[in-house]
């Protein structure tokens, strides 16, 4: 137990980190969208055990962008777990970042999936992407590990983490983009392992949460611009909405919080009178 009886995970998302001095689509500066989301992880106290990112590290997955992700990074003294969504490439996210064991998984046919025992909480991340494609799948393969991968552990509450949510959102565009393959047979192992306190997602650029066999999933906002929420068939498009990040806190692990920050500097704080 840490020294005030809780412990936090810092949970960010989407960061499309392009190599230095480039600007997203001529628009979005996702590095400041990374550096004020780092700013804000050294100003919580107590720090944090770590810092999770569920996908899309960067726009096109270069080493060149990896490199300077890796440097956004830097002033971070904390593990920091990646892990790849459909805009990142496996190859050049293991090369960039050699240190980081867990990239290398464990044998799952290339995929990056791994798991994190942390106090009270055991972290189990799960690879959805398929390479060149906007959507995600599970197949046969990582969905046996998944239950695998679980069953080790049935009395250790578990935050499960993969870049594409397993829910329709109703954001047209984006579920077009969704998980188009293994959402059931995911849903059904979920249900068989009673330990799985919330299942955390990236991809959608906003928060939306869902309950999921006896838990809840969620997913949260990206770290530089958030898809427009427009439900239906309208086009997709995307806007320059408050930047944020979610913060995971618990004491036990079955007493799991999801908090949402925004990542910009407000007025305040203010004590009441």
């Amino acid at each position: 137990m840490s020294a005030v009886g809780f412990h936090q995970l810092v949970h960010l998302s989407d960061t499309h980190i392009l190599p230095g001095g480039r600007l997203l689509d001529g628009r979005v500066d996702t590095a400041s969208g990374l550096r004020a989301a780092v700013g804000c992880i050294l100003a919580l106290n107590p720090a944090p055990l770590g810092v999770l990112i569920t996908g899309d590290l960067v726009e096109a997955g270069t080493p060149q962008s990896y490199a300077h992700l890796k440097a956004l990074l830097s002033p971070l003294d904390l593990p920091v777990w990646l892990m790849p969504g459909n805009h990142d490439d496996r190859g050049a996210l293991r090369a960039a970042f050699p240190e980081h064991p867990w990239l290398t998984g464990d044998g799952n046919a290339g995929f990056i999936q791994y798991t994190a025992d942390l106090p009270g909480l055991r972290l189990v991340t799960l690879d959805t992407v398929v390479p060149g494609a906007g959507h995600g799948a599970l197949c046969g393969e990582r969905l046996a590990w998944l239950d695998r991968t679980l069953a080790q552990a049935p009395d250790t509450p578990t935050l499960l983490a993969m870049h594409h949510p397993p829910f329709a959102t109703h954001i047209g565009h984006m579920d077009e983009m969704a998980l188009l393959e293994g959402a059931g047979a995911f849903a059904a192992i979920v249900a068989r392992h009673a330990q799985v306190e919330r299942i955390v997602c990236g991809h959608i650029h906003r928060s939306v949460q869902r309950r999921l066999a006896h838990t809840v999933a969620l997913t949260v906002p990206s770290t530089a611009h958030q898809i427009t929420l427009a439900i239906g068939d309208a086009p997709g498009s995307y806007t320059l909405e408050p930047p944020g990040l979610a913060l995971h806190v618990w004491s036990t692990g079955a007493d799991l919080v999801t908090h949402l920050l925004p990542t910009g500097r407000y007025p305040g704080p203010f004590p009441f009178d």
